[in-house]
C-alpha cells in the first residue's frame, strides 16, 4: 500500500513539473505575440482557456488524490490499533477500551488536515514554497503518525495464525485454588493478550468453526475476532448477541466444538474462541452495556415454559422478545436447572446467572419455583391457561448400574450429590447423611465432565482420597485417523478435576476400562453401608460384524475401599410425569418424539426443546433448542415470525 502511494505521488509530481513548464511555455508566446494583430486574439483566448482547463484538470487530479489518500488513511487506521488505552483491573481486562469512537475522531481530525492541505483558490494551488508542497503531498505514513501513540504495538492480523502461539486455558494454582468455590480460570492471565488471539483468527473463506460440526449456535466467529482484534468491542457484542442469548454460559462451560472445527486446528492450535467469547459478554457487562431490552408491544398470547435450565431460559427470552407473555416453571427452590445445581460454582459463579435472570425478569419474564408440574399442578390444566407450553424438562433420569449391593448405603447419582452440595453452600437446610465426603475414600464411576465435577467437589469438601473408574479404554492423545478434523476429537485431556487430584494426592485419579462387578458391604447397627468395589479389568475388541464387544480379563479382580461411591454414568431419558399427563408420543430413545428438525410434540399446543427432545446434551446445545423452539411457536401464534433461525437468519421454520 504504501509503496503504491509512493508512486503515486512520484506521478504527481511529473505532471505537476509538466503543466509548470507548459504554462511557461504559453505565457512566453502570449508575451511575444502581437495582441492588436487581427485574429489573434481569438488564438490568444484559445490559449487561455486552455490554461484554465489545464488548472481545472489539475484541482480535479488533486481532488481524486486528496480522496484516494482519505480513504486510505481510514483503511490503514483501522488496521492499527494499539493496546492499551487504560487499564481495567476486573477478569484480566488491561487495556481493552473500546476505540470504535476514538478512532472515527482521529480519522475526522485527518481528513480535515488533508482537507486544509488541499483546499484554496488557484492562486494558492499554483503558489507556494517546496516546503509547503512536500507538506500538501507527505508520505501517508507521516500523517497516519498523527493517530499513532509512542510505544504502541502493531499486530499482524494477515499472518497472526502463524506470528502468535494459542493462549491455553490458565488455571489458578490447584494448591489455592482448591481452598475456595471461586472459578477455577485464571481470567486475568487468559486475557492478557486477547487481541492477539484475535488476530489468530484467519478469517477462512468456508468457517467451519460456525458449520454443522463447529458451533451449534451458528457463531459467526470470524466476525467478532476481528472486530475484537480491531478493539471494537460494541461492535462484537452486537455481532455475537445475534446468535447466542447467553455468551456468558457458554464461555465458561461449553467444550467449544467450534475450536476443534476450527480451519487453524488443521496444522496448529485452534484460535481461542470460547475465550474471546467470554470476554466479549464480561467486557460488556463491565462497561454496563447490557440492559433490559422490554419489548415494545405484547401480543396477548400466553407461553408457559416447563423447567429453567438453559433450554427453557432461551425459549424464555426468545419468545418474550416477540412480545409474548412468558412465564417459566421449575420445581427446584432457585431458578437455573442444571445451570444451577447441575454445574458447580467453580466452573459457573452463580453471580454470572444470577445477573443474567435479573435481566430477563426486568424485560418481563416471570419465573415461578418450587413448583412441580404434574405434580403442584396438573400438566392439562396448565395447557388449558395458556396458549402454548413448552416442554424444557431435561433429561434427568440417571443411569444406574444393576449389580449386587447397590441399595447399599453410601451410594449416590450424581446430581444428587452436586445439587445438595451447592444448597449447602447457598444456606439450605437439606439433608447431608451418607452424602457428606469429608475424610471418605470417594469413587465415582463415570469419566465426563460431571465425573469431574464431582471430583473436584470432593476433594473441596477434604475427601481424604478420590479415584474415578471408567469403563472405556484411555483415549489418544491425537487424532487417530479415523477421528479426522473437523469432527470432534476424541483425545485424552487433563480437566481442572484431575489436575487437583493430582496436585494433592501426586497421581491421576482415573483408571480406564475397568469394570465394577459389585459392591462391598458392611451391617453398621442394621443398615448395609458400602466399604468397598469388587473390579475386574476389560479389553474393548471388535466382533464379526464390527461391533465393539467388552471382554473381561481373567485374574484381574480387585477389591478397593470405599466410603462413598457417586454414580456418574449419563442420563437415559427425561422423566415421564409431565410427558404422560400430556399424552405425549416417545421416540426410540424415550425422549420426547417430534418431527425432523421441529419442535412440537405429538399434542396440539405443545412443544419441546433441549434434552427432553434430543436426549443428554450440551448447554449450547440446549440454548439452540430453545431458540429454535421459541421460532417456531411464535410462527405457530402469529402466522410468522422474525425470530432469527440458526447462525442469526431470519427466516421463516419448516412449512407444515
Amino acid at each position: 500500500m504504501i509503496e503504491q502511494e509512493e508512486e503515486a505521488k512520484i506521478r504527481a509530481k511529473e505532471e505537476k513539473e509538466n503543466l509548470k513548464l507548459e504554462q511557461q511555455r504559453i505565457g512566453n508566446t502570449l508575451q511575444n505575440n502581437d495582441l492588436d494583430v487581427p485574429g489573434e486574439k481569438r488564438v490568444n483566448r484559445a490559449y487561455s482557456m486552455d490554461m484554465q482547463i489545464a488548472l481545472q484538470d489539475e484541482r480535479v487530479r488533486t481532488k481524486i488524490r486528496t480522496e484516494r489518500r482519505r480513504r486510505s488513511i481510514i483503511q490503514q487506521r483501522r488496521r492499527k490499533f494499539s493496546k492499551a488505552t487504560r487499564e481495567v483491573d476486573f477478569s484480566g481486562f488491561e487495556a481493552t477500551e473500546d476505540v470504535q469512537e476514538q478512532n472515527m475522531n482521529v480519522e475526522d481530525e485527518e481528513i480535515e488536515q488533508l482537507s486544509d492541505l488541499d483546499s484554496g483558490d488557484e492562486s494558492d494551488n499554483s503558489k507556494g514554497t517546496a516546503d509547503d508542497r512536500k507538506k500538501r503531498n507527505g508520505d501517508i505514513e507521516d500523517l497516519l503518525a498523527v493517530a499513532l501513540k509512542s510505544g504502541e504495538e502493531e499486530l499482524d492480523k494477515k499472518r497472526g495464525f502463524i506470528k502468535y502461539r494459542r493462549q491455553k486455558v490458565i488455571y489458578r494454582p490447584p494448591e489455592q485454588r482448591l481452598k475456595d468455590w471461586d472459578e477455577v480460570v485464571d481470567y486475568r492471565a487468559v486475557r492478557s493478550n486477547i487481541r492477539e488471539q484475535a488476530a489468530r483468527c484467519m478469517d477462512c473463506g468456508i468457517p467451519f468453526c460456525q458449520g454443522n460440526t463447529g458451533c451449534p449456535l451458528g457463531n459467526i466467529i470470524p466476525k467478532w475476532n476481528d472486530y475484537v482484534f480491531k478493539n471494537n468491542w460494541r461492535q462484537a457484542l452486537e455481532q455475537l448477541l445475534q446468535t447466542n442469548n447467553f455468551p456468558e454460559f457458554t464461555g465458561r462451560v461449553c467444550p467449544a466444538p467450534c475450536e476443534s472445527a476450527c480451519c487453524v486446528g488443521i496444522s496448529s492450535p485452534p484460535v481461542t474462541i470460547k475465550g474471546i467469547e467470554c470476554a466479549i459478554i464480561d467486557y460488556a457487562f463491565l462497561n454496563n452495556w447490557i440492559e433490559p431490552q422490554k419489548p415494545p408491544t405484547r401480543t396477548g398470547k400466553r407461553i408457559a415454559i416447563i423447567g429453567s435450565g438453559p433450554a427453557g431460559l432461551a425459549a424464555a427470552a426468545q419468545l418474550n422478545k416477540a412480545g409474548h407473555t412468558v412465564v417459566v416453571y421449575e420445581r427446584k427452590n432457585r431458578i437455573g436447572g442444571l445451570l444451577r445445581y447441575g454445574i458447580p460454582q467453580m466452573k459457573l459463579d452463580k453471580f454470572v446467572l444470577d445477573r443474567r435472570l435479573k435481566l430477563m425478569e426486568e424485560e418481563g419474564i416471570r419465573f415461578i419455583a418450587n413448583t412441580e408440574i404434574g405434580k403442584h399442578v396438573p400438566a392439562d390444566l396448565l395447557l388449558k391457561e395458556n396458549d402454548v407450553c413448552v416442554l424444557c424438562t431435561g433429561s434427568t433420569t440417571p443411569r444406574d448400574i444393576r449389580i449386587p449391593g447397590r441399595e447399599s448405603k453410601g451410594i449416590c447419582f450424581a446430581m444428587e450429590f452436586l445439587e445438595k452440595s451447592q444448597r449447602r453452600r447457598a444456606g439450605d437446610n437439606v439433608s447431608w447423611e451418607g452424602l457428606d465426603p469429608a475424610f471418605k475414600k470417594v469413587i465415582v464411576l463415570g469419566g465426563g465432565d460431571t465425573a469431574t465435577d464431582c471430583i473436584g467437589t470432593s476433594l473441596r469438601l477434604n475427601a481424604k482420597s478420590v479415584q474415578a473408574f471408567e469403563i472405556l479404554p484411555q483415549p489418544p492423545p491425537e487424532r487417530k485417523p479415523e477421528n479426522p478434523w473437523p469432527q470432534w476429537p476424541t483425545i485424552f485431556r487433563v480437566d481442572y478435576g484431575h489436575e487437583e487430584a493430582q496436585a494433592r494426592d501426586g497421581k491421576d485419579p482415573r483408571t480406564y476400562a475397568i469394570s465394577t462387578k459389585e459392591f462391598i458391604t458392611d451391617d453398621k447397627n442394621g443398615v448395609q453401608v458400602v466399604t468397598g468395589l469388587k473390579t475386574i479389568a476389560i479389553e474393548w475388541v471388535k466382533d464379526d460384524k464390527g461391533a465393539w464387544k467388552m471382554i473381561e480379563k481373567e485374574g484381574t479382580e480387585e477389591i478397593h475401599e470405599c466410603d462413598l461411591c457417586i454414580l456418574a454414568m449419563g442420563f437415559v431419558g427425561p422423566e415421564k410425569t409431565v410427558i404422560d399427563q400430556l399424552k405425549l408420543d416417545y421416540d426410540n430413545r424415550q425422549n420426547i418424539k417430534t418431527p425432523v428438525e421441529k419442535y412440537n410434540a405429538s399434542a396440539s399446543r405443545v412443544f419441546a426443546a433441549g434434552d427432553c427432545r434430543r436426549g443428554q446434551s450440551l448447554v449450547v446445545w440446549a440454548i439452540h433448542e430453545g431458540r429454535q423452539a421459541a421460532r417456531q411457536v411464535d410462527h405457530y401464534l402469529m402466522g410468522s415470525t422474525n425470530l432469527a433461525g440458526h447462525g442469526g437468519i431470519v427466516m421463516d421454520p419448516i412449512p407444515d
